[in-house]
């Protein structure tokens, strides 16, 4: 009986279920398509139009979670996931958004990162779900194990893509200019989605990843202070907004 048990482990830390090694696999593909279809969508449109479509996965993410993961979501918390998506619209309406520009080539692939936001959260939530369960003797948290292995199976995806759209010398020329920077970035990524991986763990994946889109007020700030955008009034409510409505999912979820 216990070598049975053993053998239907596969460690991908101490004695974590052999589910998990499919869950990655099939979040790699998300991750993969996510951060391809992303830069699809800021090569052909703006930050403040791709961004705002992109980060609505609090809207859709819990018409999935509640009826498939059985997540039980508060009243307070759905006007707070309201309030979030509301903010993170208003950023992308102080850019003037049209309905030309929601049809446009970059909203497109925006949407595609869209739907790929919301396949790699709900994936991810049922790994750590997983992965909380299992017993865990490892000094590395599980969450950061976890975070290594989908950057794995993610760029396995993402690398093929991005290679065959790389033009002549342009990733020599990154390497060259940009490399530091992109280094610290993927750093400050991953502690970042493994902190969020641990909240997985317990918390429910809606309250979650509304909780995330609080990195719209730093896309606001980033356009102010390194592309020289001038924010209006929506686009300042808006960043106002999510915070509101983060705080009212802390408060009553």
């Amino acid at each position: 009986m216990a070598s049975s048990t053993a053998s239907s482990k596969v460690s991908l830390g101490p004695r974590s279920p052999s589910q998990v090694w499919w869950l990655l696999a099939g979040t790699g593909v998300f991750h993969g398509l996510y951060f391809y279809w992303m830069s699809r969508a800021f090569e052909h449109g703006d930050l403040t139009l791709v961004y705002p479509i992109a980060r609505s996965t609090p809207a859709f993410v819990p018409l999935i979670s509640v009826p498939l993961l059985g997540e039980r979501v508060s009243a307070g918390a759905v006007c707070g996931i309201a309030i979030v998506v509301a903010g993170i619209w208003l950023v992308g309406a102080g850019a003037g958004l049209s309905r030309s520009a929601l049809a446009s080539k970059g909203a497109r692939f925006a949407y595609l990162t869209l739907a790929a936001g919301v396949g790699y959260s709900l994936v991810d939530k049922v790994a750590m779900q997983e992965l909380g369960a299992a017993t865990w003797t490892s000094v590395v948290p599980r969450a950061y194990v976890y975070a290594v292995l989908l950057g794995i199976s993610g760029t396995l995806v993402f690398a093929p893509l991005a290679w065959l759209r790389a033009r002549e010398g342009l990733l020599a020329r990154l390497r060259q200019g940009e490399l530091g920077r992109a280094s610290f970035a993927s750093i400050v990524s991953y502690v970042g989605y493994a902190l969020v991986l641990a909240a997985m763990q317990t918390a429910p994946v809606s309250y979650v990843v509304a909780a995330r889109q609080t990195s719209v007020l730093f896309a606001v700030a980033m356009g102010v202070l390194w592309l020289r955008e001038t924010p209006g009034r929506p686009r300042v409510w808006g960043a106002a907004a999510t915070v509101a409505g983060v705080a009212l999912i802390a408060l009553w979820g």
